[in-house]
C-alpha cells in the first residue's frame, strides 16, 4: 500500500458517547484502510475502555505519536488527553468536555499544517465542551474561526439530497432578522461553488425555499419571500447561478420535487434538517462547504442514550468518511483541470504563408 493515500483527521467527539463505536464499527471494515490512512485523535486508553465495553477485543489501533508515523495500513490513534480520564458512559461531564475539546484542536492544527487531507469529526456534546477555548454553538463556527472565514454553509448531504441553511444554531425568533438578501446570496454564490468543486456537478439547479408558511401565499402570511426572497434569487440568476423558488416547505418535501434538484436552500436550521433526517438520517452528513479545508460528521449526536450497547450504527459515520474522500478527490480534479487554461497566441499577419489554402482545408474538413 502507499504512503500517499489520502491521510483522513477522525476526532474523537465525547468519550462518553458513541464517538468510539462508530468510528471502531467503521474501521474494522478492511475496505476502508484500501482508500485512506485513518488517523484517530483522541487516547488508546479510552478506545480500549471502549473496545472492552463493547466486545470488540478483536480490533486494534496502531498507537503512533504523529501523523507522519501513520501506518497506511492500519487504524492509527494519536494520544491527545490525560491519560487518567475517566470514561462515564452516557453521562455529561466536564472531563469529557475538555477532551473532546483537545482531540479537535490537536487534529485541527494538524490539518492547517497539512499533515492531514481532511477531518472528520466525531459527535460533541455542546453543553459540555464550553469553557474559554471553546465558546461556539458547534464544530461548524468554530471551524470557521479557525480558517479565519464567514464565506461557508452547514450542507447536510445524502444520496437523496444536499441541504444548506441560511440561518443555523441560532434562536428561532432570531431568524427573520437574519434572513437578508445578501446573506441568502452569498449562501446560494457558496453552494454553487462548492457543488461544482466538491461535487463534480457543473450548472446545478438550486432549489430556494420560502421562509413563511405557503410561501408567504402572496404576502398574506408574510412579505419576506416579496422583499428579500425573491429579490435574492433574482441577483443570484444575474450571476448565473441556477436558483429556483421560493417554494413552500411542506408541499416541496411532500411532492417529492426535492429530488429534481441537485442541492436545496432552507432559511433555518430545522426547515432544512427535519426533512432532511426524516428522508436520510441512517446515512446522512454534515458537510461544512465553503472552508479552505475538508470537514465532514455523521448527522446524529453523542446518543448518551445508548453508549456503550452497541446499538448505535456506523452508517452516517462511514458516509462521512466517504464523503470526506471523495470531496478531497473532487478538488484535486477541479484543480487539475482549471490550473491550465489553454494558452493564446498572437498571430503576426507578416509572417502567414499566403501559400496556405484556406478554403482547401475547410472543405477537407
Amino acid at each position: 500500500m502507499s504512503k500517499d493515500k489520502i491521510k483522513i483527521g477522525i476526532s474523537q467527539g465525547d468519550i462518553n458517547g458513541i464517538g468510539y463505536e462508530v468510528i471502531m464499527k467503521t474501521l474494522s471494515d478492511q475496505r476502508v484502510l484500501e482508500m485512506c490512512t485513518p488517523i484517530v485523535y483522541g487516547s488508546p486508553k479510552v478506545a480500549a475502555y471502549h473496545r472492552k465495553a463493547l466486545n470488540m477485543e478483536h480490533f486494534n489501533f496502531n498507537t503512533i505519536r504523529n501523523a507522519e508515523e501513520a501506518d497506511p495500513r492500519k487504524a492509527n490513534i494519536i494520544n491527545c488527553i490525560d491519560d487518567n480520564v475517566r470514561v462515564e458512559l452516557g453521562k455529561i461531564s466536564d472531563v469529557a468536555g475538555e477532551a473532546s475539546y483537545m482531540a479537535l484542536d490537536a487534529a485541527v492544527s494538524d490539518l492547517k499544517a497539512g499533515r492531514i487531507d481532511a477531518l472528520v469529526t466525531a459527535p460533541i456534546s455542546k453543553d459540555n465542551i464550553q469553557s474559554e477555548k471553546f465558546n461556539f454553538p458547534g464544530h461548524t463556527e468554530f471551524l470557521a474561526e479557525q480558517f479565519n472565514t464567514n464565506n461557508y454553509i452547514m450542507l447536510m448531504v445524502s444520496e437523496m439530497m444536499k441541504i444548506g441553511v441560511v440561518t443555523t444554531h441560532v434562536p428561532l425568533e432570531k431568524v427573520p432578522s437574519l434572513i437578508t438578501k445578501e446573506a441568502i446570496v452569498r449562501k446560494l454564490r457558496i453552494i454553487s461553488a462548492s457543488m461544482e468543486q466538491d461535487f463534480s456537478i457543473k450548472k446545478p439547479r438550486i432549489a430556494v425555499l420560502g421562509l413563511n408558511p405557503h410561501a408567504g401565499d402572496g404576502g398574506l402570511l408574510g412579505s419576506e419571500e416579496k422583499e428579500i426572497i425573491i429579490p435574492a434569487i433574482e441577483k443570484a440568476k444575474e450571476e448565473g447561478i441556477l436558483a429556483i423558488g421560493p417554494y413552500p416547505c411542506d408541499g416541496f418535501f411532500g411532492s417529492g420535487d426535492y429530488a429534481k434538484f441537485d442541492a436545496i436552500l432552507a432559511m433555518y436550521h430545522d426547515q432544512g434538517l427535519t426533512p432532511f433526517k426524516v428522508i436520510s438520517f441512517e446515512r446522512g452528513v454534515n458537510y461544512t462547504a465553503g472552508l479552505p479545508m475538508i470537514r465532514t460528521s455523521p448527522s446524529h449526536g453523542t446518543a448518551f442514550d445508548i453508549a456503550g450497547e452497541g446499538k448505535a450504527s456506523p452508517e452516517s459515520f462511514r458516509e462521512a468518511l466517504y464523503l470526506a474522500i471523495d470531496v478531497h478527490k473532487s478538488r484535486q480534479l477541479y484543480k487539475e483541470i482549471s490550473k491550465n487554461p489553454l494558452k493564446t497566441y498572437e498571430i503576426n499577419p507578416n509572417q502567414v504563408d499566403e501559400s496556405v489554402g484556406f478554403a482547401d482545408d475547410e472543405a477537407n474538413l
